[in-house]
This record gives C-alpha cells, sequence and structure tokens, in this order.
C-alpha cells in the first residue's frame, strides 16, 4: 500500500504500552520506510540510557533532548517514527509536531488496565518503577489524554493485534489523505 505524496512521515504517540515500537516497525516495513524510535536514537545518541539520563540529568534536560532529537528526526522523509510515552508532555514537542508539514501523528489508545498489563508482560517490566505507582500512572495518563488526543489519527489498539493496528493506520489514513490527493492529480494506490 502506498500513501499520498502528501504524507512524508507518520509518528506514533501514545502511552507506555501502547505498542508505538512494534507497530511502528510493521508500519514501516508494509510502507518500504525507516522506522525509529526516538528514545533508541537519544540513547544511541547519548551513550545512556533513558532512565540513567533521568536519574543523572533530571527530566527537564531529557525532555528538552527528547524535543531537540525529534526535531532532528522529522527532517527526515519516508520515516515511521514512535515517540515515547512522554514524548508529547513538552510544549516544544507538541509545537515540533504541530508544525512538521507532510507528517501525520497516531495516536495509539488503549484503556491503562490495558496497557500496564502489556508493559508488565515484557521483560523490561523490573525496570519501570513507575509502574508499581498506580495513583502516580493514572495521574499522568490523564495529564497526557488531551494531548494524544489532538493527534491527527486515533486507532483503538485494546483488541487488536499489532499487525491489525497497521492495517487500521493504513486504512484511516487512505480515506482521511485520499481526498486531498484527489484533488491534488496524485492517486493513493
Amino acid at each position: 500500500m502506498s500513501l499520498p505524496h502528501t504524507i512524508r512521515r507518520i509518528v506514533l504517540v501514545g502511552f507506555m504500552g501502547a505498542g508505538k515500537s512494534t507497530v511502528g516497525a510493521l508500519l514501516a516495513q508494509k510502507l518500504g520506510w525507516e522506522f525509529l524510535d526516538a528514545d533508541g536514537v537519544i540513547e544511541s545518541r547519548t551513550g545512556m540510557t533513558i532512565a540513567g539520563i533521568f536519574t543523572q540529568r533530571g527530566e527537564p534536560a531529557f525532555r528538552a533532548l527528547e524535543a531537540e532529537t525529534i526535531r532532528d528526526l522529522l527532517r527526515g522523509e519516508h520515516l515511521v517514527l514512535s515517540l515515547g510515552g512522554g514524548g508529547i508532555e513538552t510544549v516544544s514537542t507538541r509545537e515540533v509536531l504541530r508544525g512538521a508539514d507532510k507528517t501525520c501523528v497516531v495516536f495509539l489508545e488503549a484503556p491503562l488496565e490495558t496497557l500496564v498489563a502489556r508493559c508488565l508482560a515484557q521483560p523490561a517490566a523490573a525496570e519501570r518503577p513507575v509502574l508499581a505507582d498506580r495513583e502516580g500512572l493514572l495521574r499522568r495518563f490523564n495529564e497526557r489524554l488531551p494531548h494524544y488526543r489532538s493527534a491527527h489519527l486515533t486507532v483503538v489498539t485494546e483488541k487488536l493485534t499489532p499487525e491489525g493496528v497497521a492495517a487500521q493506520i493504513l486504512e484511516a489514513m487512505e480515506r482521511r489523505y485520499a481526498p486531498e490527493a484527489a484533488a491534488q492529480g496524485t492517486s493513493t494506490r
């Protein structure tokens, strides 16, 4: 499947456990595009884990680095980019996403209980102390929801496989952007 020429990047947002990295890799494969995980790029560039950056430099320094990295990555084309769950918390990152031309931001939505269960099933669950603080987790989830919901598209992932989520994203994008492509005289197939 191909997308209209008006779209050059897909950015996946959502809370931890939403499936952004898994779905992102599948989308990129289907489209023949590059897949990048913003957290992975940050770790590669700094030589530190995200947890290490938080511990040594603090969250504000991490968020500034994250916004800078996302801005840099959105200069590329034919890219599927997954953001960390808190990537949309900072105004600078939200502004970068709003100003990113030819970019479709997709929110992968699921109930918090489903997201926590997915996280706990991952091998790295013990490395996420935030999972133990359910009250804090719920607060963070609720604070981020309005920002997630400002995405161009939302796909509810709770009852879908990663392959199903990728297919839903492509179908929703084709429906949303096909009229725009037709008006410009380009084909979506």
